[in-house]
């Protein structure tokens, strides 16, 4: 039995990876699909059928497009059926076996039949400015917000605090919400997506000191060193992004960062689906999540930004295929991150002090 591994990535979108089991002539028997894509379900238990059903699409290679059709209440946000059978193709084309004791052998290239870049998430050079519309909806939820700078905290904690307060908000058991993080040590988040051995180097991790954990929105991994990133947690009821597609209520839950950003001086501006950056570079990457439970249900959105980051590290703790970086003008995910320490020349402590007064402003 030999392991393979393809990956696709969505140009202008998310990467989506399987891994497939192949017996000895080649047939394919089971696959795995991964990647920092999104899922938007009303359960875990839907998401979950959702791959499960794919996957047994690709080894039976049956319709894909059939498969998401019979889950209306799910939706892949990032990447499509052709992205995925793109990378199941590419897993179980390549015939040389990984090395023993390899991870799983990486396949995936630029190639000339990339699919477009979806309307849904096109880059903000193609959205209208909707300013207004979100200057007034943050406008309508500041009087509501509990602004919290919390203590540091595990990265267990951190993972279980924002499901448990997003599903109290949605609940009505709780005021929205906007938390910023402090952490208590090193740690790596990786999306809900993600397999672990693929975007992590476990045992440098391990060596490193950082913790490894999973958070339940989907998404890119995370590398965090307390004082080197800020993170915050949005939890909002649903009503803040009724009416706005999914795409683009990212924009809308970012808009107050982007503008308070702005009054320190950066150059930021969205981009992508889901990543904040400058002229120079990403400066920070957003995951979001609906809860539709209880009363009226709430949306969960969090960002992780660099103030400051150790590159050789982050280099050494995650991995980065090529096909990741197909659609990137910089081939390196390094030099792709610009923190926010050089642009400003302000502590961290600044920042979030002025990011926590932005709200009481």
């Amino acid at each position: 039995m030999q392991i393979r591994h393809g990956e696709c990535k969505t140009v202008g979108g998310k990467l989506v990876a399987v891994t497939v089991s192949v017996d000895d002539d080649g047939t394919a028997q089971s696959c795995h699909i991964s990647g920092d894509f999104f899922i938007e379900s009303v359960s875990d238990a839907e998401s979950h059928a959702l791959l499960h059903d794919l996957e047994q699409a690709l080894i039976s290679d049956d319709s894909l497009r059939s498969v998401l059709d019979a889950h209306p209440s799910c939706r892949i946000i990032g990447t499509d059926e052709v992205a995925i059978k793109t990378a199941y193709s590419r897993a179980v084309s390549s015939n040389l076996p990984p090395l023993a004791g390899a991870p799983a052998q990486r396949v995936g290239v630029v190639s000339p039949d990339a699919p477009n870049i979806p309307a849904s998430i096109n880059t903000q050079t193609k959205q209208s400015d909707k300013s207004s519309e979100y200057r007034e909806r943050w406008n309508a939820l500041k009087p509501q917000l509990t602004v919290i700078h919390d203590h540091p905290r595990t990265p267990d904690e951190q993972m279980a605090i924002d499901e448990t307060w997003a599903r109290e908000v949605a609940a009505g058991t709780r005021q929205p919400t906007i938390r910023l993080w402090e952490w208590v040590g090193p740690a790596v988040v990786i999306g809900r997506f993600q397999s672990a051995q693929d975007e992590v180097n476990l045992d440098i991790a391990k060596q490193l000191g950082f913790d490894v954990v999973r958070r339940c929105t989907g998404g890119g991994a995370m590398f965090i060193e307390p004082g080197n990133t800020i993170t915050y947690s949005l939890y909002a009821p649903l009503d803040f992004v009724q009416g706005v597609s999914i795409e683009e209520s990212y924009r809308l839950c970012d808009w107050w960062l982007v503008e308070a950003l702005r009054e320190l001086g950066l150059d930021v501006r969205f981009t992508g689906l889901n990543d904040i950056a400058s002229q120079y570079g990403k400066i920070g990457g957003a995951a979001q999540r609906r809860f539709p439970v209880g009363s009226g249900g709430a949306v969960l959105h969090h960002v992780t930004m660099a103030y400051d980051i150790d590159a050789a590290k982050m280099s050494r703790v995650l991995n980065t295929s090529h096909e990741k970086m197909s659609d990137k003008a910089v081939k390196s995910a390094v030099k792709r991150v610009d923190p926010m320490k050089s642009q400003t020349g302000l502590s961290r402590a600044r920042i979030v002090e002025h990011l926590i007064d932005w709200f009481s402003a």
